[in-house]
């Protein structure tokens, strides 16, 4: 079984997406992605400067819209589609278009909707997320609670993203428990928290009217890494993730139960493919960064690579 990552964060860097706009067809997809999501993609994807790609208002519309291109260059090169897909946080979107339960113009539509309103809930209080390496989990989160934090992302791994207020994150930092490491993320907000309740209210407002099919392939949802059957509940948990944790270490283990041979992670890639190397050691992992690396993941996909 073949598994497409959607990266909710990755190796996003200044002119990241220029090499991609040597393919054919790709400007004319991304300039499609840009009026949907109301973001000039080939701009910030070429030209703009580190600050400004972190930006969450452009930063998760240039993640969908990567993982999108190189997605449907695999598909072009391979003629297939992997056995399942996952998204991490906004990687969801990539996730259900790669599923066939909404198509590309919706999820950046949504994407542009998703990063508009989690920017704008992030700039009504000063919160931020911290990576917490290592440590036991049962005492990490027991820190968490009693800094009044809230645990984002359980990455698998070994790793845990704390969120919430920059002071108690900064106490986290001050004082970490013993064989942890927290490092601090460079994001708007404490996102995947109540800090995020406008957003999802948005976010559900814009997702009213929106087809939703059932998948055609395996697709595992960040809320407790099942199997999600229903087209129009994976949207639902899509709305709800935006306040709620992102548990990618249980979709890791889904991963695991379902037999998988081999993980793929769509562009930017990075940060998903380093977790499986901890969380599904012995899987083979291609990470997709740029249309360089697109042999070896069909090489992957069709059954051909070690």
């Amino acid at each position: 079984m073949i598994v497409y990552a959607c990266p909710g964060q990755g190796s996003q860097t200044p002119g990241f997406l220029s090499p991609w706009l040597e393919l054919d067809g790709v400007a004319e997809q991304l300039a499609a992605y840009s009026e949907a999501a109301q973001v000039d993609l080939i701009a910030h994807g070429t030209e703009s400067d580190a600050d400004t790609i972190r930006d969450t208002r452009i930063a998760q519309p240039l993640i969908v819209a990567a993982s999108l291109v190189a997605g449907r260059a695999l598909l072009e090169r391979s003629g297939r589609q992997p056995d399942g897909i996952a998204g991490h946080s906004v990687g969801e979107l990539a996730a259900l278009v790669g599923s066939g339960v909404i198509s590309a113009a919706d999820a950046m539509r949504l994407v542009g909707i998703r990063g508009r309103a989690m920017a704008d809930a992030a700039a009504q209080e000063a919160t931020g997320m911290s990576a917490v390496l290592g440590g036991d989990e049962d005492a990490v989160l027991a820190r968490l609670a009693e800094l009044g934090l809230t645990p984002a992302n359980y990455n698998g791994g070994g790793q845990i993203v704390a969120a919430g207020a920059l002071d108690s994150l900064a106490a986290l930092a001050a004082e970490p428990l013993r064989g942890t490491r927290v490092i601090a993320l460079q994001v708007a907000g404490a996102f995947h928290t109540s800090y995020m309740a406008s957003a999802v209210a948005a976010l559900r407002d814009a997702v009213r009217g929106v087809d939703a099919a059932d998948p055609n392939i395996t697709l595992w949802t960040n809320r407790d890494g099942s199997v999600v059957t229903d087209g129009a509940t994976a949207l639902d948990y899509l709305v709800d993730q935006v306040s709620s944790p992102v548990r990618w270490d249980l979709c890791m283990a889904s991963f695991a139960d379902a037999g998988i041979t081999g993980l793929i992670e769509l562009t930017p890639a990075g940060a998903l493919t380093g977790l499986a190397k901890r969380g599904l050691r012995g899987v083979p992992t291609v990470a997709v960064k740029t249309p360089e690396d697109l042999d070896a993941a069909v090489a992957l996909l069709n059954g051909e690579a070690a």
